[in-house]
């Protein structure tokens, strides 16, 4: 049937018509006010704080097969592109997003949800904790309203707000999607798909896709209780597991950029068995404290090598993950209320922290007396390694060893958050960690282990 014909037919049934003459169901006003649920009222709340983060950072160029080898320059490099997603903190244009979203950055611009463009510059970023602090000039923008992870609850609904490919998808309004706690207290170790070590995460089934990085998640009351910064996935598209850095980490850290352009590390002055014994604490009831440092905070309140420490903070300690997630959020000058055992005894220990003692750390210059080779697929079958890229240490100097934790036969496949494949990426990235702390990830014997020392 034409229009013209529908047209009075409709009017004479009495049928509401819109202003462009198309029909509209009777809605009672109840329905129209069951759709703005709790989600809908949350999200519009926080989307006027959440940015676009785009990024161009310069990246060598690799050649993909033996043609493309002898027509590419040696060094070359090539600009690239990135984007993700920051939330605004203050008025005048503070902005939290991910490390790893702005690392290596030569220029970052920041986009508003209005489309309105700012050029940022990098007030700081910590890999560690892979959080990273922006700062336009302008004033008047909206800080996104924050609440607090340590009350989540499992099962709750929670919203990630993010723009995962940026102006792929036409304009700037954020992305939405909700979900719900999935857990708490997450700690991720790195892996092939996986780059550094996030602990005491908050899991979520909430879609995380690339370009959400640095976006807010938030509780049903529209405020943020955390960072989105990883999924977990073989295709890199969200299957339902994603993770976010809990708010009151993201915010120590920025606010510690912020003051003093660096994170200060805490630092009590002992030393836990690692990843070689992580079924070993159901026999010990929590985590054996192997060594511990002349003068320290832990010497001072009594630690001695052989206790064990069964809770830090209120939380059970299972493995050196779950006490690198205390450490990571406790900052010079915190107590830190722990739980240790004696023999059969048990008793409550308060530690100082203290920040990492830079200046008087003894510092290592790591390949003087390692020697390397890159790990190839001969190399892997012939020892039964998991890694499946890396350098392995056939030998090593006794005194570097022992500063650094490192032995022959290890896999170092990690160095802070650089993947290392070779032995000049190795080079490289202790290069990159002159002066400072690294973090060192290696295979040993089937497990994961990590090491921190200070690279001359």
């Amino acid at each position: 049937m034409k229009p013209t014909t529908t047209l009075p037919l409709l009017l004479a049934l009495g049928i509401p018509l819109t202003a462009q003459g198309q029909t509209r169901a009777a809605r009672p006003p109840e329905v129209d006010a069951s759709r703005r649920t709790a989600i809908v009222t949350a999200a519009a709340r926080v989307a006027p704080s959440v940015v676009s983060v785009n990024v161009v950072r310069r990246q060598r160029q690799v050649p993909q097969d033996p043609f493309a080898f002898f027509f590419t320059p040696r060094g070359a490099e090539r600009q690239v592109e990135a984007v993700g997603s920051g939330f605004i903190i203050t008025t005048d244009g503070v902005i939290v997003t991910n490390q790893h979203v702005t690392q290596g950055a030569q220029q970052i611009a920041v986009t508003t949800r209005d489309g309105r463009d700012y050029p940022a510059r990098l007030l700081g970023e910590d890999p560690q904790t892979d959080i990273a602090v922006l700062k336009v000039d302008t004033t008047g923008l909206p800080p996104a309203p924050i609440g607090s992870s340590d009350n989540l609850l499992i099962g709750e609904w929670v919203v990630a707000i993010g723009n995962p490919y940026g102006y792929q998808l036409g304009n700037t309004e954020p992305s939405v999607t909700a979900g719900v706690v999935s857990a708490v207290g997450r700690n991720l170790l790195p892996s092939q798909e996986q780059t550094g070590v996030y602990v005491g995460m908050i899991q979520t089934d909430a879609a995380i896709n690339p370009g959400n990085s640095g976006g807010p998640l938030i509780n049903a009351l529209g405020e943020v209780v955390g960072v989105n910064s990883s999924i977990f996935s073989n295709t890199g598209s969200s299957i339902g597991i994603g993770f976010a850095i809990p708010i009151e980490r993201a915010l120590r850290v920025a606010d510690e950029l912020r003051r003093f352009g660096r994170v200060r590390r805490a630092w009590v002055g002992l030393d836990v068995t690692g990843a070689d014994e992580l079924r070993g604490w159901k026999q010990a009831g929590g985590l054996r404290v192997t060594t511990v440092a002349s003068g320290s905070p832990a010497q001072r309140a009594g630690i001695a090598p052989g206790d064990v420490l069964l809770e830090a903070r209120g939380k059970r300690l299972r493995t050196f993950l779950d006490w690198e997630a205390v450490l990571l959020d406790a900052g010079p000058g915190d107590a830190l209320s722990v739980i240790a055992k004696r023999g059969a005894q048990r008793r409550p220990v308060t530690l100082t922290v203290a920040d990492l003692p830079t200046s008087s750390a003894e510092k290592v210059s790591v390949l003087g007396d390692i020697q390397a080779v890159t790990l190839t697929e001969a190399i892997r079958q012939e020892r039964g390694l998991r890694a499946q890229q890396g350098v392995l240490i056939y030998d090593i100097g006794v005194n570097t060893q022992q500063a650094t934790g490192l032995a022959p036969g290890d896999v170092v496949f990690q160095v802070n958050r650089q993947r290392v494949a070779t032995v000049d990426g190795l080079r490289q990235a202790f290069a990159a960690a002159a002066g400072q702390a690294a973090t060192v990830w290696f295979e040993r014997n089937g497990m994961i282990g990590r090491s921190a020392f200070y690279v001359r």
